[in-house]
């Protein structure tokens, strides 16, 4: 099994490293944090521009007219 290029001793390894530094009470926490974190960059990288710099099709005819 590889994920993202990682076999599953070196996936154990650093399960087992992130036990060793936060504990199994604060790690559920940070995954929840991390997951949290993730969907929001999703979210917010699919919506749309907030700003919309091209004129609107009304302003570029009149300015064409008026030369």
């Amino acid at each position: 099994m590889v994920a993202m290029g990682l076999g599953v001793w070196e996936l154990v390894l650093i399960v087992a490293v992130l036990l060793l530094l936060f504990g199994p009470t604060r790690l559920p926490g940070i995954g929840k944090g991390f997951g949290a974190a993730m969907r929001n960059f999703r979210r917010e990288t699919r919506k749309p521009d907030a700003i919309d710099v091209t004129p609107p099709r009304d302003s570029q005819r009149e300015s064409d007219t008026t030369n």
